[in-house]
């Protein structure tokens, strides 16, 4: 349920509103627009009286909301969300670029393919130490060893890290991790949602390889259902009949769910095509349709790489897409 606030609605009475709806065991969801206050009402609404609230003189209106996602619902909170890592901002017309290796290998790859693409634009660095590989004689990231290889790069040019976590045990690792990355893998490991839901830090959501739209929002709702507001969600593709790209990258997914969300939208063109030279219209067309980024997986040596040679992109590939990506979004955005 949504309670639509009068403009110019004293402070006071506002907040004895709260308090009683508070009593009556809701949690209330403040989103303060420009134009408006929404309070969104969050638990079992079905023994509140609607007509009284509406007969109030500060209500404006008041509404059923039969999404079962509520906090990340764009009815509960009609502003775009703009999350922040550090000097970055993600959403409402704030574009990021986020760009590294699949697999971090060594402190001179990292700390290489990361002056290159900061050089290219780039505003933070993606790299896996974690890797979920489909056979388990692949490799598998260098765990904390990893994370410690991306800090360096991070301490050498500046950018904030993005790298995944595979498991509830290996959250102490990620401490002083820029931005956890929920891959497509764990988009429905609930026990892990409900954990980066308790950190104060942003959480990239990656949809599933079969998952719906709803689904994904309904991954949200964990995270930000246990306090962290801060979550961007990743189109990465799905798992379709078509077996000439590694997935389908649904695009039409972006302004989906700009309709139904006010978290950010990026877009992952990389494990989306699994083929290099696919990357680059598809990141694109990503720009265009009014993502609020692109993660794309940039190799400074792709053939010898240890995980995803085949969709990865040369620092110099790297540096012509993001000069074509900037151009679309400034026709994009006009």
């Amino acid at each position: 349920m949504i309670v639509v606030l009068k403009q110019k609605t004293p402070d006071e009475k506002r907040a004895q509103l709260i308090e009683w709806l508070e009593g009556q065991g809701l949690k209330v969801h403040i989103s303060e627009g420009e134009y408006q206050t929404v309070l969104g009402l969050v638990g079992n609404t079905s023994h509140v009286d609607m007509d009284l609230i509406a007969s109030l003189g500060i209500v404006d209106s008041v509404k059923r909301v039969t999404d079962p996602f509520k906090c990340c619902n764009r009815k509960f909170h009609p502003d775009d969300t703009i999350v922040e890592v550090g000097d970055v901002r993600i959403g409402h017309g704030h574009f990021v670029m986020i760009a590294g290796p699949c697999s971090v290998e060594t402190e001179e790859q990292i700390v290489a393919v990361a002056k290159a693409v900061k050089k290219s634009g780039a505003q933070m660095l993606r790299g896996g130490a974690f890797k979920p590989r489909t056979s388990p004689y692949d490799f598998q990231g260098l765990k904390a060893e990893g994370i410690e290889l991306l800090k360096i790069a991070r301490a050498e040019t500046g950018l904030p890290i993005v790298t995944e976590v595979m498991g509830v045990r290996d959250l102490p690792l990620f401490e002083d991790v820029d931005v956890v990355q929920i891959g497509a893998r764990n988009m429905q490991n609930f026990d892990l949602l409900r954990e980066v839901g308790r950190l104060k830090k942003p959480v990239l959501l990656k949809r599933g390889l079969a998952n719906t739209l709803k689904e994904l929002l309904m991954s949200a709702e964990y995270i930000m259902a246990g306090g962290n507001e801060q979550v961007i969600l990743c189109e990465r593709g799905i798992r379709t009949f078509d077996d000439y790209t590694r997935n389908t990258l649904d695009l039409a997914a972006v302004p989906m769910l700009r309709e139904l969300t006010h978290l950010p939208i990026i877009v992952d063109p990389s494990h989306a095509t699994g083929i290099a030279r696919l990357v680059p219209p598809m990141a694109m067309s990503a720009a265009a349709c009014g993502s609020d980024g692109l993660i794309i997986e940039v190799h400074n040596d792709p053939m010898h790489a240890l995980c995803d040679g085949a969709q990865s992109l040369t620092p110099e590939e790297y540096d012509v897409l993001a000069d074509k990506v900037r151009r679309i979004r400034e026709v994009a955005v006009q």
